[in-house]
């Protein structure tokens, strides 16, 4: 369920908009030239994918399906990546300059958590 905010009162306490940054950050869309080249991307490694359960059902060689698990495993990395770098330019970016102390640990923490589960 959505609350209303009175946005004028929340920007003259925190001077951002928000009472607080919510647990899930500050949700902004996502600039609509990256949207549509990431879904691309995405797109190209579902068909990978498919590609590799083709792959299996075929039976063939092991290395080659364990070439093609890596091509996806390293394209997937690469939207990781730019969608992190995304994160910390503005989301991460926007509580440094307008949230409170608070706010700036939620949002290390935040990171820390993510980056440390891509380890597992």
């Amino acid at each position: 369920m959505r609350r209303v905010v009175d946005v004028s009162a929340a920007t003259a306490i925190l001077g951002h908009g928000l009472l607080y940054i919510p647990y899930g950050g500050i949700v902004q869309e996502m600039d609509e030239k990256l949207k549509k080249s990431r879904l691309a991307r995405l797109g190209r490694i579902e068909g990978q994918v498919r590609g590799i359960a083709r792959m299996i059902k075929e039976d063939r060689y092991c290395i080659d399906v364990l070439t093609q698990i890596r091509a996806v495993r390293a394209a997937l990395a690469r939207v990781e990546e730019e969608i992190l770098r995304e994160h910390l330019q503005h989301c991460v970016a926007h509580a440094f300059d307008a949230g409170t102390g608070r706010d700036k640990q939620d949002k290390i923490d935040e990171i820390l958590a993510v980056l440390g589960s891509r380890r597992a």
